[in-house]
């Protein structure tokens, strides 16, 4: 990894199946031997639209983290740390069964937060950092 001084150079990743991001900034960058996530909501990919209801939004947002993963030759199984963001906390255990099930017996740290909105009106979000030494 080149480094500045004694800073770790951030290299954004080519990530082709992401969707498509919606301002300044990556779907993922490698910082040392870390893989970054911006955070993912329920975007389909194929339609550019957010699908309806919130479990059907948290398959989506950790299908498109796959994806992301995927595109840096990581995994879920790779994933350190996760941060979701949701709109009504009394939807958390929907979320929480799809959350569940995609990382089955894997259990990364985890922090959840409501928030009083989300772009496009998503109901949830999820950032991860997945840990991928070189």
């Amino acid at each position: 990894m080149a480094q500045r001084g004694s800073h770790m150079t951030v290299q954004p990743l080519p990530t082709p199946h992401a969707p498509p991001v919606a301002g300044p900034y990556s779907p993922a960058v490698r910082a040392g031997d870390w893989i970054v996530c911006a955070g993912q909501v329920g975007l389909d990919p194929a339609t550019g639209r957010i699908v309806e209801g919130v479990e059907a939004q948290a398959r989506q947002v950790l299908a498109n983290i796959a994806a992301v993963l995927g595109d840096c030759g990581a995994l879920l199984a790779d994933v350190a740390k996760t941060t979701v963001f949701v709109t009504d906390i009394a939807q958390f255990a929907t979320v929480n069964a799809v959350y569940a099930e995609a990382f089955g017996e894997h259990r990364p740290a985890r922090s959840t937060v409501q928030v009083s909105a989300l772009p496009g009106g998503a109901e949830v979000e999820i950032e991860v950092w997945a840990y991928t030494p070189r």
